[in-house]
C-alpha cells in the first residue's frame, strides 16, 4: 500500500502468527473468515487509496453506505438478539458501554491524530474488528457446529469499510498501511479465543455481545454518508458554495447514500437467508 507503518506491520505479523496457530489447531472455518476479512479490507483499501486522487464522490458515498448498512444490520440481526436473549439488562448495559467507548475512542483519537502512525479511522476500525473477532471466536468455540456463512455475514462490510477508510486517510494526508491492523483484527481476536475456549457465564456473554453490538453501531453511524456542503463528501466533490449545480449534485449523492445503505443491509439479509 504505502510506506512502512509500525502499527500495520505489527498487525500483519500477528495475523500470520494466529493463522499458523489456526492451522495447527484445525480451526479451518475461522481461518477462512479471518482471511476473507483481511483480503477484503486490505484489497479494498488499495482501491480506496487510488480513488482518493479523483473527485469521485459517488465512490466514496457507496463505500461508506455499503459498510454502514451492513454494520447496522449485522448488529441488529446477529448481536443484539443474543445480548438481550441471554440477559436483557446486562446486554443493554453492554450496548451502552460499546457505544460510549466508541465515542470516547473517537474523541480521544483526535489528540492522537498528531502521531504519524495513528489515525482515528484506523483506531475505530481496529476496535470494531477486534470486537467482531471476539464475538466470532466465542460463537465458534461455544456452538457445536456453526455454519461458515454466519461469520462471513458478520464480516461482510470489510471491503467497503476498507475502501472508505483508505480514502479518508488519503484525504487527511496519511498512509493506508495502518489499515493492516483492522484488516487482521478479526483473526487476531477470534482464533485465540476459540483456542482458549473461555468458560463464559450467561451474564458475561450477554455483556460481550452487547459491547460488540455497541461498537458496531458506533462505527456504522460514523460511516453513514453525510452529503452536505463543507462535509467530507462535499470536499471530495470540491463543492465550495451552494449554487444550483452543487444543490443538484448533493441531491443525487443523497439518493446514492440511501441506496448504498439499503444494499449493504440487503447483502447481510441475503447471507442470513442462505444461513437459514
Amino acid at each position: 500500500m504505502d510506506g512502512v507503518s509500525t502499527v500495520g506491520l505489527a498487525g500483519f505479523v500477528g495475523f500470520l502468527a494466529v493463522s499458523a496457530l489456526g492451522v495447527t489447531m484445525g480451526l479451518w472455518k475461522l481461518l477462512v473468515i479471518g482471511w476473507v476479512a483481511f483480503v477484503a479490507m486490505a484489497g479494498a483499501a488499495v482501491m480506496g487509496s487510488r480513488a482518493a486522487r479523483t473527485r469521485d464522490a459517488f465512490g466514496l458515498v457507496w463505500g461508506y453506505g455499503l459498510a454502514a448498512g451492513a454494520m447496522v444490520t449485522s448488529a441488529a440481526v446477529f448481536l443484539l438478539p443474543q445480548a438481550f436473549g441471554l440477559a436483557p439488562k446486562i446486554g443493554g448495559f453492554g450496548v451502552a458501554a460499546g457505544l460510549l467507548t466508541g465515542y470516547a475512542s473517537h474523541t480521544a483519537s483526535h489528540r492522537l491524530a498528531h502521531v504519524d502512525r495513528f489515525n482515528s479511522a484506523a483506531a475505530e476500525l481496529a476496535a470494531h474488528s477486534l470486537a467482531a473477532g471476539l464475538i466470532i471466536g466465542v460463537i465458534y468455540a461455544a456452538l457445536p457446529d456453526p455454519g461458515l456463512l454466519l461469520g462471513l455475514a458478520i464480516v461482510s462490510h470489510k471491503g467497503p469499510a476498507g475502501y472508505a477508510a483508505a480514502r479518508r486517510l488519503r484525504h487527511a494526508g496519511r498512509g493506508v498501511s495502518v489499515l493492516l491492523l483492522p484488516a487482521a483484527g478479526v483473526a487476531l481476536a477470534a482464533i485465540p479465543v476459540a483456542v482458549v475456549q473461555p468458560p463464559l457465564t450467561t451474564t458475561v456473554s450477554a455483556a460481550v455481545f452487547g459491547f460488540a453490538a455497541g461498537v458496531f453501531l458506533h462505527v456504522a453511524m460514523d460511516f453513514l454518508p453525510e452529503c452536505e456542503l463543507g462535509g467530507e463528501v462535499g470536499r471530495v466533490a470540491r463543492l465550495d458554495e451552494m449554487d444550483g449545480e452543487a444543490h443538484h449534485l448533493l441531491d443525487r449523492l443523497r439518493l446514492h447514500a440511501v441506496a448504498s445503505t439499503a444494499l449493504g443491509a440487503l447483502v447481510v439479509l441475503g447471507a442470513w437467508l442462505v444461513i437459514a
